[in-house]
């Protein structure tokens, strides 16, 4: 279930309990900016935070965590620096991030192997599929149309223990409006494809791919201004429909047998589970209004909706509303073509490419396009202050990367991977890194210690710790 962004109904009739009508649109709540003069930075470190510094710098100010997924893998000749170290020159498609260079890092020799086909052999097909499943779970998927079985996600379990300290434990977005269901990739689920972050091997958390629902749901509804005073009757409205479940709830308790009223003590926890959203809300205050018009929806220009999408996830650090996100720009396999740029054959089908100058050089301008995107997101955070003073950016761990290494060969080592931000000051960034040949995984495990995340020892197919990042 996803409340974002969706609005408050009508109650049902008494006696007429229904879970659904209750708990959809619930949890929405505006935020505000992390501002040094409110939250001086000796208060960030020990406001609520355990020892240790579970969630926040160096400094106090909070540290965060990103998880950005585009599709298909990247041309390796056009992706790769030529050189490594701190002085290493920009490849064509990283090109766009030379503004903030310093605070990029380049990971190579990063693998997914358990992408690949199996020990076995077996499901050679269904690359895609693994491709996308595995980025953040570091698992084998499980074959199957329906019965859908991955792993927890690195986001999930840093939201774990993290989350509590902001809105929202996370955020996950996307741009794929319409989602498919069933089988998708040689049998696999499309749960596999249409999902990044997932908060148990059989529950994938599905992006909100509406930039309006998604600005909703951080900020309020209604227009700047009056946002403030809806997010307080609304409230209201919650505690007045809850109490009413809650009565009704109370009343039919004596009537019911005993398998009713396991249903019934069902449907009572998850109204225990918003009556929880509203309170953690409302421990944070109610907010200011951001003063900016809240989004129409998903914009016709392709470009516009990815860069609307990364502001969102701008909004969402800038105000502290979570410190976990997640964006599957695209699913993995897109065929979406790219006529804006140019260039109208899908790009799965380009990415099929056999080594043909033409498609070689295309699917290189659909690499520069994404990283374009996403080197316009870094410059705007970099350009944002922190409470302490630095970027947003500097406090921020950002992975960005593909689950497929050459979409021709859908090779699933040394996948093009990027690592943005300082960390608050506990990364390497400004350089291209050789790993050889390490699990993914083990980056995750790096990032989870850095933001005080405790007891994981391993995670997926990790190793051990990549250290030196």
């Amino acid at each position: 279930m996803n409340p974002a962004g969706t609005d408050l109904a009508a109650p049902p009739r008494r006696g007429r309990l229904n879970r659904r009508h209750f708990l959809r649109g619930l949890g929405v709540t505006v935020a505000l900016p992390v501002l040094a003069s409110l939250r001086p930075t000796s208060q960030f470190a020990s406001r609520a935070l355990p020892v240790g510094g579970l969630g926040v710098t160096p400094t106090g100010a909070p540290l965060r965590a990103a998880f950005v997924y585009v599709p298909n893998g990247a041309i390796p000749a056009a992706w790769w620096p030529a050189a490594e170290g701190a002085n290493f020159p920009l490849s064509r498609s990283l090109q766009p991030l030379e503004p903030v260079k310093g605070l990029v890092q380049v990971l190579g020799g990063l693998d997914h192997q358990t992408a690949g086909p199996g020990p076995d052999g077996v499901d050679g097909s269904g690359e895609h599929a693994r491709a996308n499943g595995t980025f953040l779970t570091g698992v084998r998927l499980k074959k199957s149309a329906t019965d859908v079985h991955a792993g927890i996600s690195i986001d999930q379990m840093m939201a774990r223990q993290v989350g509590s300290l902001t809105r929202f434990s996370s955020l996950e977005l996307g741009c794929d409006s319409v989602r498919k269901t069933a089988a998708c990739d040689s049998g696999y689920s499309c749960a596999y494809q249409y999902n990044l972050s997932w908060s148990s091997p059989t529950t994938p958390m599905t992006p909100e791919s509406n930039p309006r629902l998604v600005f909703e749901r951080l900020f309020g509804t209604g227009a700047p201004g009056e946002r403030r005073a809806i997010l307080q009757q609304r409230r209201q409205e919650q505690r007045s429909l809850l109490d009413s479940v809650l009565e009704d709830a109370r009343s039919m308790q004596r009537r019911l047998n005993p398998q009713d009223k396991d249903k019934l003590d069902q449907y009572l926890t998850g109204v225990r589970e918003v009556e929880t959203r509203i309170e953690r809300a409302e421990r944070f205050g109610t907010a200011q209004d951001p003063g900016v018009e809240t989004p129409a929806g998903i914009p016709s220009d392709y470009t516009q909706y990815v860069q609307l999408m990364y502001d969102m996830l701008l909004l969402a650090f800038q105000t502290d509303s979570t410190r976990v996100a997640t964006f599957l720009v695209t699913h993995e396999g897109s065929n979406l073509s790219f006529d804006h740029i140019g260039i109208t054959e899908g790009h799965h089908d380009l990415s099929h490419h056999q080594n043909r100058p033409e498609w070689v050089e295309k699917v290189a301008k659909i690499d520069l396009w994404y990283v374009q995107q996403f080197a316009r997101f870094l410059e705007k955070l970099d350009a944002t202050k922190d409470a302490d003073g630095n970027s947003l950016l500097y406090n921020s761990m950002i992975v960005y990367g593909s689950g497929c290494a050459d979409g021709d060969s859908h090779t699933h080592s040394n996948l093009p991977f990027l690592l943005a931000g300082a960390g608050g000051g506990t990364l390497t960034p400004g350089r291209y890194v050789k790993y050889g040949s390490r699990p993914a995984t083990n980056l995750f495990l790096d990032m989870a210690d850095r933001l005080g995340v405790q007891q994981l020892e391993r995670f997926g197919d990790s190793t051990g710790r990549l250290g030196n990042i």
